[in-house]
């Protein structure tokens, strides 16, 4: 049966169009539809837009972009309910997630990700090795047939962009083995086992013409997974993690040449001095595809706080040419994260953008700057990356403080104090310094 093949947003750059997604994507990053509709002809920027879905806010996923930041939702087979996934969502769209990716594997996967599709304003990401892997007992179960079926399944429910570990060879699993940590991606781990029960080739390496017309069909964006990350900073940039970003670079080429949008994952866990290398790298193995990382985690011995040691390798990665980074939350390596988890890994990518001059980055700091000096907290709170924490945490000095505060029900931190808790009226140095210029 001849299948309708949409018009990709690729595909209708290279003619020339300037489709709605393109034109919004021109708005929200200030630049011309013309500026984005020839990087997007081009392959350097990305708009996973699938149009069952037909995300309301369109995001423009590029080297040249704002930085973006992805959250991932999803339950598993021992926590997380559709009304927790619905939780995270909101919280991660509130706090100024880009892209929400469902990494559900637990039961009722298929209506969570229905759920979330239907509410989510931005594109949603997934990876369909997980849900045919749901459907077996085993990996001796798992057919090729049966991976591409729930490709096929998801694209047509409305997913915007999948990862799919198609970079991933059989010649590459000895090489893997050899690492303190092995293979840490689950979508890695299971294609490997496969691959060995089977004694056959990753099938969406080897079938990936296959792969592309799906995409192409339904306008899926390919995330090319990164199965063999490194896990540790003891297997970074080893010989297994550059063979696969080798083939990555071979599967963005062709992507290209049938008309299908594609990115690419990294790593992973890099130590802060390799990170610069690893970005470079990718540009140049990748033709500059847009990079997605996770991270990176910047040390191995922080459980509890990789949320903070991910936001130093993302500022960092994003300075050096990652366009988006994948969030990771303070329950990274401990268990699946609640709302509260998601709130603390979305906070991430504002620092790089400044660093890499991007319009208007700064004009959120400046504000703030001048509400600081002016001891305008309200404002201040406004213009924070996360208002309710900053105001709870300024509720809770005045309280813990020696200062009188107005009788309940009126908030402490709406107090007119012109100097925060550390310094006091005496000693702060904004209030002296205001003085000053006032006198």
């Amino acid at each position: 049966m001849k299948k309708n093949f949409v018009e990709t947003q690729i595909k209708a750059a290279r003619e020339g169009q300037i489709t709605p997604p393109v034109r919004a994507v021109a708005e929200s990053e200030r630049l011309a539809p013309e500026t984005i509709r020839d990087q997007v002809a081009k392959g350097l920027i990305v708009i996973p837009w699938n149009p069952t879905h037909a995300p309301k806010r369109p995001v423009g996923i590029g080297r040249s972009l704002r930085t973006k930041v992805n959250a991932n939702l999803g339950n598993s087979a021992l926590t997380g309910s559709m009304d927790d996934e619905l939780e995270k969502l909101e919280t991660a769209i509130r706090h100024g997630a880009d892209t929400v990716m469902d990494l559900s594997t637990g039961p009722d996967a298929d209506k969570i990700r229905s759920r979330i599709l239907e509410r989510s304003p931005v594109p949603l990401g997934t990876v369909p090795i997980y849900q045919a892997m749901d459907r077996v007992e085993s990996i001796a179960e798992l057919t090729a047939d049966l991976m591409f079926e729930v490709v096929e399944f998801q694209a047509r429910q409305g997913v915007d962009y999948m990862t799919i570990h198609a970079g991933f060879r059989a010649t590459h699993i000895p090489l893997a083995l050899k690492r303190k940590t092995g293979i840490v991606s689950r979508g890695g781990a299971i294609l490997a086992a496969w691959m060995k029960h089977h004694g056959r080739e990753n099938p969406f390496y080897e079938q990936f013409d296959r792969l592309l017309e799906i995409c192409s069909e339904h306008d899926v964006t390919l995330s090319l997974g990164d199965g063999l990350r490194p896990g540790c900073l003891a297997d970074a940039s080893d010989d297994a993690q550059f063979a696969e970003l080798e083939t990555l670079g071979e599967l963005v080429r062709r992507c290209r040449a049938a008309g299908v949008q594609a990115m690419v994952e990294g790593p992973g866990h890099i130590p802060m001095d390799q990170i610069q290398m690893n970005m470079r790298r990718e540009q140049e193995i990748c033709d500059d595809a847009p990079f997605y990382v996770l991270g990176p985690v910047v040390t191995d011995c922080a459980p509890g706080y990789d949320h903070i040691t991910s936001a130093i390798g993302g500022a960092m990665a994003a300075m050096y040419g990652a366009a988006m980074l994948c969030y990771v939350t303070p329950k990274e390596h401990l268990g699946l994260p609640n709302a509260a988890d998601v709130r603390a890994g979305v906070i991430a990518a504002h620092a790089a953008d400044i660093a890499r001059g991007r319009s208007g980055a700064r004009e959120r700091d400046d504000a703030i700057s001048d509400a600081r000096f002016a001891f305008d907290w309200e404002r201040q709170f406004e213009l924070a990356l996360d208002p309710d924490h900053a105001r709870a945490l300024r509720a809770e000095a005045l309280r813990e403080s020696r200062v009188e505060l107005p009788p309940s029900p009126v908030e402490p931190a709406a107090c007119d104090e012109r100097y925060c808790t550390m310094c006091g009226p005496k000693f702060c140095a904004m209030r002296i310094g205001r003085s000053m210029k006032e006198g």
